[in-house]
């Protein structure tokens, strides 16, 4: 069972500019790709931030003009940029997404420098599964790879992304093993555990106490 990486779902080829790139050009360049953001570089290439149509408008809201006329990528772009390195699950960078409220993130080799760009699109492209798609992976590699037991042993529903478990395993440390292995699961977006157990197999054992001449 393996979750794809951002570098399997990644565009190779990203629209960036340097940090002393006029403000105008920026602008241009988001209207001309039709993108929400872009990566600011040094000559190195490494991502020293991002300049979003957000960040533009916000500033015109302030000045009261044009930010692009008089400013350069530098000015405009929001830093430090968030970032992600190709060999991430994907559904860690979605969860970042989510958290920090934004549509794209670079992603940058072992030296910060960018190699790529991750938008929620592709994401979407990974986690539009339905969810009988989500249950027959969750009940095979789940239930019958990782628990060993068959698939009839634990009741797996799935609506909406929410995989919900219930039923009765062997030992307690099972239980932590079903939930975690499906949360790292790609379309996966909640877990809601019913499992119960038989045996505490977790529980520190008894303290065994001393016994008087």
């Amino acid at each position: 069972m393996k979750s794809l990486s951002v570098g399997e779902v990644m565009t190779r080829e990203v629209v960036h500019v340097r940090r002393t790139e006029p403000g105008i050009r920026v602008a241009r360049l988001l209207s001309r790709h039709g993108i929400s953001g872009l990566p600011v570089v040094d000559s190195d290439d490494k991502v020293l931030g991002v300049v979003s149509g957000s960040d533009l408008r916000a500033l015109t809201a302030v000045d009261g003009r044009a930010p692009e006329a008089a400013r350069t990528a530098a000015d405009l772009m929001t830093s430090p940029a968030i970032t992600v390195h190709p060999e991430q699950p994907v559904p860690d960078a979605a969860r970042v997404m989510e958290r920090r409220g934004i549509e794209r993130l670079p992603v940058v080799d072992e030296e910060d420098r960018l190699i790529g760009i991750v938008t929620r699109r592709d994401l979407l492209r990974v986690f539009l599964r339905t969810d009988d798609d989500i249950r027959r992976q969750v009940t095979e590699d789940v239930v019958g790879g990782e628990l060993g037991l068959p698939a009839e042993a634990v009741s797996v529903s799935v609506r909406d992304g929410v995989v919900t478990f219930r039923g009765l395993l062997e030992r307690r440390s099972d239980v932590p093993v079903a939930v975690h292995a499906t949360w790292r699961m790609d379309g996966v977006v909640g877990v809601v555990n019913h499992l119960a157990f038989r045996v505490d197999d977790c529980a520190p054992p008894a303290a065994s106490r001393a016994v008087g001449p």
